[in-house]
């Protein structure tokens, strides 16, 4: 689609005393950016909900979820892998030590690091929360076709990756 197709934004003849009868959204349909917070905020809500018998916000379930799937991950690569600033994860991964969800452990290769591991309460934790996530995205996605969800987060990626 090219900028030519896209509707136009109403000019100068619109009033400020013009009422509406029906909202027009046609042109915000047309943004991704629109669609993907649109989208994103209807899963993270019901996300959020289900995740507050955990304490997990969105970041802690996403960090906890790669130190699952990756023992020993460092905190270089978790900022890198979720786009977190360093200092701002700092203070989580010792909220998350804090709560024994996870323990920092000396990195094999590097004597400057430190990998993270999941305890295990910090196990039974992901296990439960996983199991919570799997079954919202599968909610989420009845709506499509397993090809549109394939196809979609393919997409999706290509715009972030």
């Amino acid at each position: 689609m090219s900028a030519r197709d896209l509707p136009k934004p109403p000019g100068p003849a619109a009033t400020a005393t013009a009422t509406v009868d029906q909202v027009d959204t046609s042109y915000l349909e047309s943004l991704i950016g629109y669609n993907a917070r649109r989208a994103a905020l209807a899963v993270i809500e019901v996300f959020m909900e289900r995740m507050a018998p955990y304490d997990l916000r969105v970041v802690d379930f996403s960090v906890l979820s790669l130190v699952t799937h990756n023992p020993g991950i460092t905190s270089r690569q978790l900022c890198t892998a979720l786009g977190i600033l360093p200092p701002n994860l700092v203070a989580m991964v010792n909220s998350l030590e804090k709560r024994e969800l996870i323990a920092r452990k000396p990195h094999p290769r590097d004597g400057r690091a430190m990998g993270l591991h999941l305890t295990a309460s910090g196990s039974k934790l992901m296990r439960d929360a996983e199991h919570t996530a799997a079954a919202l995205e599968a909610e989420v996605a009845s709506r499509l076709s397993a090809s549109e969800t394939k196809t979609l987060l393919r997409l999706l990626q290509k715009i972030y990756l």
